[in-house]
This record gives structure tokens, sequence and C-alpha cells, in this order.
């Protein structure tokens, strides 16, 4: 496909998307989702029987428009609470390869703690320590 930065977000419209869309289309779509088509993030829409999808992304200077049409089978999307999906470049890659996201089991990995205001320097008390 393409190169993918792990700092690229992903989302994946929930609702089903008429593939004869296209770049304004497609936009019009990430508009709808109170998302911003020209973020340079990758927005994934698929079709109502799930054996097409589109990503339409920002590339520097226009809209880029990606497609996949299976042959045969269907894309196995993930459950969606709201309108859309945030899922990372990785489970992008995993869902149009084929595996389904719901029995893929994700291994235990560090992440890096969320900064804390108490550790920052700017919050260091003031005064003489004597």
């Amino acid at each position: 496909m393409f190169g993918l930065s792990a700092a690229i977000r992903v989302y994946l419209a929930s609702d089903p998307a008429d593939m004869r869309k296209s770049f304004d289309g497609l936009a019009a779509l990430t508009s709808s989702l109170a998302l911003d088509p020209l973020s340079g993030h990758l927005f994934v829409f698929v079709n109502k029987r799930r054996d097409r999808v589109k990503i339409l992304y920002w590339d520097r200077d226009g809209l880029a428009v990606w497609a996949k049409r299976l042959e045969r089978g269907t894309f196995r999307l993930p459950a969606a609470t709201s309108g859309r999906v945030e899922m990372t470049t990785a489970e992008l890659a995993a869902l149009l390869a084929g595996i389904d996201l719901t029995t893929a089991k994700r291994r235990a990995r560090y992440s890096r703690p969320a900064p804390s205001l108490q550790n920052s320097p700017t919050s260091a008390p003031t005064g003489d320590p004597q």
C-alpha cells in the first residue's frame, strides 16, 4: 500500500458509504463525522456489502483516494459505539489483509505513561528549602 507512520490516525466510518463517491463526496462524509479531511489522517469507508473499501487522505498538495475491491469474501469491521472507530495503522493493515480484529489477540506492550503535572518543572515548590 503506502508507508504509514504510527503518528497517523486512522478513522473508520461505521456507516456504509456509497462507493460511487470520490474526492469531494468522501471529504463531505469526513466533515459529517466532525473531522477535517485536510488533517493528513486516513479516513476509511466501506460499502454495505463490506467487499469494497476506500481510503481518503491528504497528500501534501491534494486529496488522494486509495481503493480495494475483494473478489471473494468481506472485510470484518470492528464494532463501533459512535459514527466512527479510531484504529492504528497496524490494525488497518490487518483489516486490509483479511485478519479478523475481533479474534486477534494483542500482546502486552510497554506504553509510556502520561506526564503528570506534579513532576513538571513549572510545578516545583518555590521558596527557600531551609
